[in-house]
């Protein structure tokens, strides 16, 4: 029976390859390279937008039934159950089905690129939506958006190995299903584009360009299609922007940037606390209790927080603005609207932090849009109620601060542009999100070089940059240009020996091992050339005599950066590596990297 299905296995697997060889020699021949590239970027972007669509289906209609029931002046005590239902359900599904983590998408995707040749596993593009529908549906105050985003991904990478394409292509296609994904959920094809080269780090040649802007384009026309061609958020600006705002928007700018150092370093702090629980029922028991805790008391922080955001864009007078304390216990007290609103920024952190440690799955897209609104909302209404002499129209400051907010959390400034004006339509106050953007930026870099999703990469130095030079080395395993062709000895081998060994190598470097395959020397041909032709020194001299330590050594778990700058620091040509136990295992050369250094540019380099 065994050799049954083997004989099926190898025989489905053999019909699959010849039809993909026939398929690809059909392609080579009637389809150019750039012109099938651009074919698999609509089929990328056609399947982000589908994915999209669902996953936001589904999280609508889960929130619906679980909570179309509620009272709105009045405190729900179902927000303790289900939260923990929901991160319990998604632990489960992750734990025993995917049997993977897909927290953290986005660095996900960067870490793919930089370490993995873009090649994501085939379950995530499914499992981040069936997970991250599951969390927020049930409350877990996360965004859907980092989920379908490493779906849409996924979805480029693993068609892009089906149809084997060459690691540059491949990365592409990685990038079309990360943009398709926030152009599908967003109806923002621009963001979409933009998202892609600022936080991904998708290089902008116009090689790269067409098919991000395709699938883009191609995913955002299926949402429109489906839901319509109205802006994700309904938005009217009923006060033009004045030159005499400036100032207060460029300090709307530095909150914003203080706002996403905050949420950012709390985050950190907070996945550290967790991470110490080596247990995933402790961690579901702390961070479920929290997130419930937090979600009964602030009801806003239930699931994404759109429902606040639509109201602070829209409502124009306390009454309106107030509905923000429906369903809490601040229900019918307008005058603590603001403190109501402060409180949720300091505590939005901690139930989104809550909510991925517990078990659950989403990102930090939609808690940076609810928290700017926030942001932008209170500033502007304490400056309004301090009775300045200008007005700052609260609608168009919660604007203001979703921008600030994407900006600095995500280090994408002209994400936080662009995905403001494209998801309300407002293009007339282009510059002063401009503005909030840029000085939310430049203020959170003084403090944090990288953003959320990369500064961990970074640290380890697994991060594809937009430097060429970093990105090469980034892309570069220390284990792929290991050579091993050299012969060795031991301290204790005769001079006559050692000729033997000389005579059988065509290299003029030997490693001196001990029993245990450590290295504890080298012996140079140069420091042993007068000695071989003089036979009588045979058996008088051993090889400790010429061997001598090593001017540095490098581990196979080194990055290449930190590989080339102990190069540089001895000026060494060749030196060894060491596993992480320490044993020998090879050398690396100069002139091994830079043919490595030399392929990978070629590789990557536009046609």
């Amino acid at each position: 029976m065994n050799g049954n299905v083997n004989t099926s296995a190898v025989i489905g697997g053999s019909r699959k390859a010849s039809w993909l060889i026939r398929f690809t020699q059909w392609r080579e021949r009637h389809i150019s390279a750039k012109n099938f590239t651009l074919i698999l970027a609509v089929i990328v972007g056609l399947f982000s937008a589908f994915a999209a669509l669902i996953l936001k289906n589904l999280i609508h209609f889960i929130q619906h039934f679980l909570t179309e029931n509620f009272s709105t002046n009045e405190a729900n005590y179902l927000y303790l159950l289900y939260p923990v239902v929901g991160i319990f359900l998604a632990g489960l599904f992750i734990r025993y089905i995917v049997r993977d983590d897909i927290g953290h998408g986005v660095t996900k995707i960067l870490y793919a690129i930089s370490r993995k040749q873009a090649r994501i596993r085939p379950h995530n593009m499914y499992s981040s939506v069936v997970a991250s529908s599951i969390t927020i549906g049930f409350g877990g105050s996360v965004g859907a958006e980092a989920p379908i985003v490493l779906t849409g991904s996924a979805i480029g990478s693993n068609l892009g190995k089906l149809f084997r394409v060459d690691a540059r292509t491949m990365m592409l296609l990685v990038g079309c299903g990360a943009a398709g994904a926030v152009a599908g959920i967003f109806k923002a094809p621009i963001a979409g584009l933009v998202f892609t080269i600022e936080v991904l780090l998708i290089d902008l040649t116009m090689s790269s360009l067409m098919p991000l802007l395709i699938s883009s384009v191609t995913a955002a026309t299926v949402s429109y299609i489906a839901t319509g061609t109205e802006s994700m958020f309904h938005f009217t600006m009923v006060n033009s922007f004045t030159m005499e705002r400036i100032p207060y928007v460029i300090l709307m700018g530095i909150i914003c940037g203080f706002v996403s150092l905050y949420f950012s370093e709390t985050m950190n702090k907070l996945e550290d606390f967790f991470r110490r629980y080596k247990n995933p029922y402790v961690k579901f028991v702390i961070g479920g209790v929290a997130l419930s805790l937090l979600i009964f008391i602030f009801p806003s922080l239930y699931g994404e927080g759109y429902e606040t955001i639509e109201l602070l864009l829209n409502g124009s007078n306390p009454t309106e603005w107030g509905a923000a304390m429906d369903n809490s216990f601040f229900y019918g007290h307008s005058r603590m609207l603001l403190i109501y609103l402060a409180l949720v920024v300091l505590f939005k952190v901690f139930a989104t932090t809550a909510t991925n440690a517990g078990g659950g799955c989403g990102g930090i897209f939609a808690p940076s849009l609810f928290l700017g609104c926030i942001t932008g909302f209170v500033y502007s209404r304490f400056c309004n109620n301090m009775g300045l002499s200008v007005y700052l129209p609260e609608n168009n400051f919660a604007l203001f601060g979703m921008a600030g907010l994407m900006s600095g959390v995500m280090h994408a400034p002209l994400t936080g542009i662009f995905l403001i004006a494209e998801l309300t339509g407002g293009y007339d106050l282009f510059l002063p999100l401009m503005i909030t953007s840029a000085f939310s930026y430049l203020t959170i870099r003084v403090f944090q070089s990288h953003s959320i999703y990369s500064m961990r990469l970074a640290k380890k130095g697994e991060l594809l940059t937009h430097h060429k030079d970093q990105s090469i080395l980034t892309l570069m395993r220390t284990e792929n240009v290991i050579e091993k062709d050299f012969k060795t000895t031991t301290a204790d081998m005769e001079l006559g020996s050692f000729t033997t060994i000389i005579s059988e190598s065509r290299r003029n470097l030997f490693p001196v091992l001990n029993k245990d395959n450590r290295l504890v020397g080298i012996v140079q041909l140069d420091d042993v050339r007068h000695y071989m032709f003089r036979s009588e020194l045979y058996h008088r001299y051993t090889m400790d005599k010429f061997m001598r330590e090593p001017v540095a050594r490098l581990s196979v778990t080194d990055a290449m950066d930190v590989v080339m700058r102990k190069f540089d620091d001895t000026r060494a040509w060749n030196l060894p590596v060491e596993d992480e136990d320490g044993r020998y295992l090879g050398f690396v050369s100069r002139s091994k990297i830079f043919n490595e250094y030399r392929k990978i540019m070629l590789d990557y380099s536009d046609e």
